[in-house]
C-alpha cells in the first residue's frame, strides 16, 4: 500500500472580512500525496493555493475537514517541512551559508556541524562560490537557491514551495527548475508545488491538480519520463489540455 505523507479530506476554508462577510475559499478538497510524489497545484490567482499549503504547515485552520502531514495534524507532525516562497526571506544580516544553519541552529545542532551542512547543501545548489556573500550580493535567482539550500536543511524529506520562480526571468527559471529536478531526485524528497505557471506544472510534476472556486478540477498523473522536451507533440498536446482545464473556471 503506498504510503501518503499528505492526507487531506473534506478541507474547506471560509474567511470573515471585517465587515462580516464570508469569503469561501476552498470547499470539500479530498487529496493525498505519496511519498516521494512531486505533485503541483496549478491554478489562477485567488483559487486557493497558498491557502492550502498555509493550512498543510498550521498557519491556518480549517473550517472543517482534516489535514495530516505523515498522520499527524501539521502542528503535531514529527517530519520536518522545508518551505520556499516567492519572495526568498532570507536573513538580509547573515551571510548565506549562515541563513542555511539557521534552521539548524534552531534544532541545536553544533556550529561547526552546521556549517559543514549548510556548505554541502549549497554545493548541491552551487552556490557553494558564494556562502560568504550576503543576500543582497546575490541575483534573483541565487538568491532562490540560498533559499532553497535553507529549505533543505529545515526539512530534506518533505519541500512546500509556492510561487518559487515565479518573480524570476524565464531563463533563470528554467535552470531552477532543473536545479529543484535533479535535487527530488538524488534526495527522494516528497514536494509540493504551489504555481499558476501551466508549463512549469507541466515540466515538473508527477501529477498535477488543477483548482477553480477553491474545488479541485482536475487531478492529472504525467506519464511523461524526465527530463520533459517542451517542443515534442506529447508535452505540447498535454499543454493544450491542461489550458483547457485551468480555464474551465478562474474563481
Amino acid at each position: 500500500m503506498a504510503e501518503h505523507v499528505i492526507e487531506i479530506r473534506g478541507l474547506s476554508k471560509t474567511f470573515v472580512t471585517d465587515a462580516g462577510e464570508e469569503v469561501p475559499v476552498l470547499d470539500g478538497l479530498d487529496l493525498a500525496v505519496e511519498k516521494g510524489e512531486f505533485v503541483c497545484i496549478l491554478g489562477p490567482t485567488g483559487c486557493g493555493k497558498t491557502t492550502m499549503l498555509r493550512l498543510l504547515t498550521g498557519l491556518e485552520t480549517p473550517s472543517a475537514g482534516t489535514v495530516r502531514v505523515a498522520g499527524r495534524s501539521p502542528g503535531e507532525s514529527e517530519v520536518p517541512v522545508g518551505m520556499v516562497f516567492q519572495q526568498n526571506s532570507l536573513l538580509p544580516w547573515r551571510k548565506v551559508w549562515r541563513n542555511v544553519t539557521f534552521p539548524l541552529e534552531m534544532r541545536g545542532m553544533p556550529r561547526n556541524e552546521a556549517r559543514a551542512a549548510a556548505m554541502e547543501l549549497l554545493r548541491l545548489v552551487h552556490l557553494e562560490a558564494s556562502a560568504e556573500s550576503f543576500p543582497y550580493e546575490l541575483s534573483g535567482g541565487m538568491q532562490q537557491r540560498a533559499a532553497i539550500a535553507r529549505a533543505l536543511a529545515a526539512g530534506g524529506d518533505l519541500l512546500f514551495m509556492d510561487e518559487p520562480f515565479g518573480a524570476l526571468d524565464e531563463k533563470t527559471r528554467i535552470v531552477l527548475q532543473s536545479t529543484i529536478l535533479d535535487l527530488r531526485e538524488e534526495r527522494r524528497m516528497t514536494v509540493l508545488f504551489v504555481t499558476h505557471n501551466i508549463e512549469e506544472a507541466l515540466v515538473l510534476a508527477d501529477r498535477i491538480v488543477v483548482l477553480g472556486r477553491g474545488r479541485i478540477l482536475t487531478n492529472e498523473t504525467v506519464a511523461m519520463p524526465h527530463p520533459r522536451d517542451r517542443f515534442s507533440e506529447e508535452f505540447v498536446k498535454a499543454l493544450v489540455y491542461l489550458r483547457a482545464k485551468n480555464s474551465g473556471d478562474k474563481g
